[in-house]
């Protein structure tokens, strides 16, 4: 997976922007203003790609017992956060979506009844 096509996939969520706000070189995506991934740029450069997700504590837990790369968030909440290597080759791009994905209807789901109703599905 290359960072522009990480970039552009979450680009395409409603509602969502990108930013910069810690330094220069960690790229934050955010739903209507609350963080659902972050990515070190500099890392991914060195030739550590990886992501923070938001997860479900269940769901975090299980997917740290199956596979290797998955990781408690690095730097975040250890509850509710995952980092994913991406550099191992042992998740398919599809499923690392699907993580993507899960982060974002994770912080959907903790937002106001009113900004929900302007989201179609939420996971």
């Amino acid at each position: 997976m290359t960072i522009d096509t990480l970039r552009d996939y979450c680009l395409k969520k409603q509602d969502t922007k990108e930013s910069f706000p810690f330094d220069d070189h960690i790229l934050v995506f955010k739903v209507l203003g609350k963080l659902f991934l972050l990515v070190s740029l500099k890392k991914w450069e060195e030739g550590y790609p990886a992501i923070n997700v938001k997860c479900n504590p269940d769901y975090a837990i299980e997917l740290r017992a199956k596979y290797n790369n998955i990781t408690p968030g690095f730097h975040m909440n250890k509850k509710h956060w995952n980092t994913i290597a991406l550099n191992t080759g042992d998740l398919s791009a599809q499923f690392v979506f699907e993580l993507i994905d899960h982060s974002y209807y994770s912080v959907i789901k903790t937002m106001s009844k009113a900004a929900r109703n302007k989201f179609k599905t939420t996971n």
